[in-house]
């Protein structure tokens, strides 16, 4: 493959949640992400960094026809990883349980990275990581 068509990045992310007020709270509320104009009743965007976008999708409403996109949409627990700051580790711990939100798990990855997993008011698994998961 020519380095032309190379994948640079994941542009954008979607999980699907029945109640986009409660995913608001927690995405916008406690994670802090700057929510973006745009899609009405079918979902809620997040901008992650200057090239990567969070998509919140009712899975209702992305299930049906669209003149943009093509329908989608999916039952169940998904889940998606932000990356944080090296040093930000205890802190985003302590900000998470001072929202309510239960720490599910704690992981320490081979690389030399961790990981803390809540869940989102849907029950999505969210995964905050300080340092390297996977191998370079």
């Amino acid at each position: 493959m020519a380095s032309s068509e190379a994948i640079t990045g994941v542009y954008e992310a979607c999980l699907y949640v029945p109640d986009l007020v409660a995913a608001d709270r927690f995405y916008a509320g406690v994670l802090g992400l700057r929510r973006l104009p745009g899609l009405s009743d079918r979902g809620l965007a997040y901008r992650l960094n200057t090239h990567s976008v969070l998509l919140i999708l009712d899975p209702h409403h992305t299930r049906l026809p669209s003149d943009t996109v093509p329908s989608h949409g999916c039952d169940g627990q998904g889940h998606v990883a932000f990356a944080i700051s090296s040093g930000q580790y205890d802190a985003w711990k302590s900000r998470l349980t001072a929202a309510g939100f239960e720490i599910e798990r704690e992981a320490r990855w081979s690389p030399g990275g961790r990981s803390i997993y809540v869940r989102d008011p849907a029950g999505n698994s969210v995964d905050l990581v300080e340092g390297q998961v996977w191998p370079a």
